[in-house]
């Protein structure tokens, strides 16, 4: 399974959770067991990817906001 694009963090997130419960009860077949498996390795770099790009975006309306916030002084946004 590749990464798709119109696939949620959430969606995303359901279906690792989905995975990892079939893992855990042991009742797949060895060969289901390795393909749920890296089906959710893809998974877990998908939500990494999710996750980093929300992270850089906090820290760019961070640094905007930081930004326009006027300087004690003079009144003028910082720079």
């Amino acid at each position: 399974m590749e990464s798709k694009p119109d696939l949620t963090f959430e969606e995303a997130m359901k279906k690792l959770e989905d995975i990892v419960r079939q893992l855990e009860s042991g009742s797949l077949p060895l060969a289901e067991s390795l393909d749920r498996y890296q089906e959710s390795m893809h998974l877990v770099k998908f939500c990494r990817e999710q996750l980093d790009k929300a992270e850089f975006k906090l820290e760019q309306l961070s640094m905007d906001e930081v930004e326009a916030v006027p300087d004690a002084e003079d009144g003028s946004p910082t720079e």
